[in-house]
């Protein structure tokens, strides 16, 4: 038996959330909304794709952020994506430790945390 993929990553929201997700993993972060499966859809939350990336937000009533453990999504150009958080209201937080790579790490709406990182120049 192999691990041959990664389906998805599931990051928690507060009830009711659903419109602030979609305005920020859809509006700001570019990913589009994928319906889900009826017997699932009545929990609520939501899901967002694009290409092999996907992320589902689901519903927990006792909701508390991911402050440390975090999805890390890889960008083609990370200073647009900068502006387009800064421009929504994000603070976006630079963070050069990793070699090889500019990232910086945001909350979304809900304080977890997301990492967005783009391969530097100077490794390709």
């Amino acid at each position: 038996m192999n691990i041959i993929n990664l389906d998805h990553v599931q990051l928690a929201i507060p009830e009711g959330g659903e419109d602030k997700a979609r305005a920020f993993y859809g509006d700001v972060l570019g990913l589009n909304e994928v319906p889900k499966p009826a017997a699932l859809a009545a929990r609520g939350g939501v899901w967002f794709a694009r290409g092999r990336v996907k992320i589902h937000l689901g519903v927990e009533r006792d909701f508390s952020p991911a402050r440390k453990a975090h999805p890390a999504f890889v960008v083609d150009d990370l200073s647009n994506m900068i502006s387009r958080l800064e421009a929504a209201g994000f603070a976006a937080n630079e963070d050069d430790a990793l070699p090889g790579y500019r990232r910086i790490y945001v909350n979304d709406p809900f304080g977890n945390r997301i990492e967005i990182m783009q391969v530097s120049s100077s490794s390709t």
